[in-house]
């Protein structure tokens, strides 16, 4: 396997063998995909990854005509994708609708969402896609949703702070997703926070459950907290940007390289060009914070957020 292939695609590949079922095998083959670097050392790896992504597709064709469940591969855009789960009617809808330009449909009667919602969220100079799913209540649960949240990067769990129902609704759906074996949410969500009554009710709320999660309030009507929580997930996807500039030029600020944290100088030339890559000689590193101005760097120094590099070749 060659060598320096990035967290990214590591990580992508750790999906793919946790992966059940055909849609979740192709979401992490796409993925794996995306983020191999593209030259002559990796040709065969890209050839064997294609392969595999034409058997997956088959292979969910022929279970998708043998009245299987269905599967949605949700095509990841933005630098991570985030899944919004949770109870009926806890206003996931409203969420996206007032992060993204998406237009889901509202109503105020549960299991209005039927089919997977994306939109972008906006943190920032980044694009984060959210992805609004059906509920899941008691009363019904999409066959498909494991499927989607094992193929995003995070979940958030959304719930309506006003309900008094919530807190055995929320149980159950942390039994389904420790059912699923689905990796639990670290954020937990408190919308409606413009209701009146709901501080008291998200103080008695944080009070349950800020052992397992961190609690955020927000209202999707009034806007309230809805910076705090792009930030939030931004940080927990744990990205880096990173910018570039030409000797002797102003640097590019508009359009970052968006890499896993950890991500090393010839992980950032490797998104730019190949060619950057193959015949990197050195980069110069200049930071908005710290006072390294220009500082060379080799191809193994790791970046850091906010980072502009100026490569050499």
């Amino acid at each position: 396997m060659p060598a320096n292939l990035g967290p990214e695609y590591l990580a992508a590949e750790a999906e793919f063998r946790r992966a059940e079922s055909p849609g979740e095998r192709i979401a992490a083959l796409e993925k794996m995909y995306a983020a191999l670097p593209k030259h002559k050392g990796t040709e065969k790896l890209q050839a064997d990854l294609k392969r595999r992504l034409s058997q997956a597709r088959k292979e969910g064709q022929k279970k998708g005509a043998s009245h299987a469940p269905p599967f949605y591969v949700i095509p990841r855009e933005g630098a991570g994708q985030v899944a919004l789960a949770g109870p009926p009617n806890s206003g996931k809808s409203s969420l996206l609708a007032a992060l993204t330009h998406a237009r889901p449909e509202v109503a105020g009667y549960p299991y209005t969402t039927r089919l997977p919602m994306p939109g972008m969220m906006r943190f920032e100079d980044v694009q984060i896609q959210l992805l609004d799913l059906p509920a899941i209540g008691a009363g019904f649960t999409e066959a498909w949703i494991p499927q989607v949240l094992r193929a995003a990067d995070e979940t958030l769990l959304v719930v309506d702070v006003d309900d008094p129902d919530d807190l055995d609704e929320i149980d159950y759906v942390e039994q389904r997703l420790d059912q699923w074996r689905i990796r639990p949410p670290r954020l937990l969500i408190a919308n409606k926070m413009d209701l009146p009554g709901s501080q008291g009710n998200f103080e008695a709320l944080a009070d349950l459950y800020s052992a397992r999660y961190e609690c955020i309030p927000v209202s999707a009507e009034s806007g309230e907290g809805l910076g705090r929580l792009a930030r939030r997930v931004f940080q927990l996807l744990d990205l880096v940007r990173v910018y570039t500039k030409a000797p002797g030029k102003k640097a590019d600020l508009d359009a970052p390289y968006v890499l896993k944290r950890g991500a090393t100088v010839i992980d950032a030339a490797r998104h730019v060009h190949k060619d950057f890559a193959e015949h990197l000689k050195f980069a110069r590193l200049f930071r908005k914070e710290g006072g390294r101005e220009g500082m060379p760097v080799d191809r193994n120094h790791q970046v850091e957020d906010g980072d502009i590099l100026e490569f050499h070749i």
